[in-house]
């Protein structure tokens, strides 16, 4: 499939890695999920504490000389950031732009579905380019239990919209006809997120998320209580024997994953609907088998290595989809609304109220030749030492939104979201994790717990300063 896809490089492709990544098991479950089921979320905080940090240390340590800082390039233009050559970057980003079939075609080796939410990944990010934001959203659903616990819907949180066949189409229960009586009454949407310079985001150290989290403002005495949470979480890529390191978490509106590479196994399967070397276990539909409609083997060997079973994803897809995430350049600002005096003193103002306690502006990723994911990747020359601005902190907080889903933070993440980098948002007709605000305004307006400080700050602005940091934000 991959020989074929490539032979198509002209046309510019994307996966989706749709709004956020998926989890599929009830949180508040004790028994061992299914072997292999994407972003398995069963741990509770006492889990949290068993899988130690990576100290991820530079290869110069103890004495390192400060490094030449460079800011990472930028652009909406299909653009490498040199981790690849372009020819490269355009075949990767072709790759992520395929779509996907129920059966094996020429263009494409099948296996959609047999639930799924989409066909590419450029389906759900796809504004202005590949690997944007979109107006897609997807659905979860869960319940409280008698001790307020968060537990998923029957077999995963995650409401598959599209089926390959109507009678395993999911939707949030009661699903009398399934047999399926109770409600799940906790019901969110989720926007799909940008992707474009997630590799500089998942080149930033460990450290300095949890430095962000430690350095912010809980103060009793003014009431600005800002705590974010950092979480520890698996990288799916190490055999499950060997995962003695966990990463912080950034990727997915509950921070569900700290690298690329699980991020695009786990958005295949519960996204697409595709298995692959990470993910080889089909999703059911809410429980119910799917086999009968699954027309395409989930034990295929890899092409590159016929040791190593690869499901539906022979052509290790999710290997180029990573690729090309990493090779993306960050989101541009406008420069022409960003040199306007407006938009100058709206973030001179953003600043001063405190929006960019959480609103990040500035992060640098790791040296050269540092070691993370649990040692499957070395931060190469093209993203080491960079200067990115994504305001945002990508930290979980409780700003009043929470949407109420667990995933792999434990019971205590129930509540939070990870704050939502707003590099590219000038993009996003939809904000907010559920794209129910319609305008920066209505966003601010929910801002609350954590964020109410800050937000009354804004509203205590003059409408003409008000104005003046939403021109800034226009300029992101």
């Amino acid at each position: 499939m991959k020989s074929l896809k490539t032979s198509i490089i002209g046309v510019f492709v994307v996966l989706l890695l749709a709004a956020t990544v998926t989890s599929r098991v009830a949180t508040s479950q004790k028994a061992k999920p299914p072997t292999g089921q994407a972003n398995v979320a069963t741990r509770d905080e006492v889990d949290l504490t068993k899988c130690p940090i990576d100290q991820e240390v530079p290869p110069c340590a103890p004495i390192c000389i400060a490094p030449d800082l460079k800011e990472a390039p930028t652009g909406f233009d299909n653009g490498t950031n040199d981790l690849v050559k372009q020819p490269q970057h355009d075949a990767d980003r072709a790759t992520f732009e395929v779509r996907d079939e129920i059966l094996p075609s020429a263009t494409q080796g099948g296996g959609l579905g047999p639930v799924y939410n989409a066909q590419s990944c450029a389906e759900c990010h796809q504004n202005p380019i590949s690997g944007s934001v979109s107006q897609i959203n997807e659905l979860r659903a869960g319940h409280l239990d008698a001790d307020s616990n968060f537990v998923d819907a029957p077999c995963g949180s995650l409401i598959n919209d599209r089926a390959i066949d109507p009678k395993i189409q999911e939707r949030v229960p009661p699903l009398f006809s399934a047999g399926i009586a109770s409600e799940e009454p906790v019901r969110t949407t989720r926007t799909s997120l940008n992707l474009l310079g997630d590799g500089f985001v998942e080149a930033v150290p460990n450290q300095t998320l949890l430095d962000i989290a430690a350095n912010q403002p809980n103060d009793v005495v003014s009431g600005h209580l800002v705590h974010g949470q950092a979480i520890p979480v698996p990288i799916e890529e190490l055999p499950p024997d060997s995962r003695l390191k966990c990463r912080i978490g950034r990727f997915g509106h509950k921070d569900q994953h700290a690298s690329l590479l699980s991020f695009s196994g786990d958005a295949y399967l519960n996204e697409i609907g595709i298995t692959n070397r990470l993910f080889l276990q089909e999703n059911s539909s809410l429980c119910r088998s799917v086999a009968a409609f699954d027309q395409v083997p989930d034990n295929t060997p890899c092409n590159d290595d016929p040791t190593v079973i690869c499901g539906e994803d022979k052509e290790n897809d999710i290997d180029a989809f990573t690729q090309f995430m990493r090779a993306t350049k960050a989101p541009a600002r406008d420069e022409d609304i960003a040199k306007t005096d407006e938009a100058v003193k709206g973030e001179e103002l953003f600043h001063k109220i405190g929006c960019a306690v959480c609103h990040v502006d500035r992060l640098v990723t790791a040296q050269e030749g540092v070691i993370i994911n649990g040692g499957t990747f070395k931060v190469p020359p093209e993203l080491a030492n960079k200067i990115i601005h994504p305001f945002g902190d990508f930290l979980l907080h409780d700003i009043g939104t929470g949407d109420g889903i667990v995933q792999n933070g434990g019971q205590k993440t129930r509540l939070k979201v990870r704050t939502a980098p707003l590099w590219g948002v000038r993009v996003h007709t939809r904000l907010m994790h559920d794209g129910l605000s319609l305008t920066f305004f209505d966003a601010i307006k929910r801002h609350d717990v954590e964020a109410k400080v800050v937000a009354n700050n804004f509203f205590s602005l003059s409408p003409g300063e008000q104005t003046e940091i939403i021109t800034f934000l226009e300029s992101l």
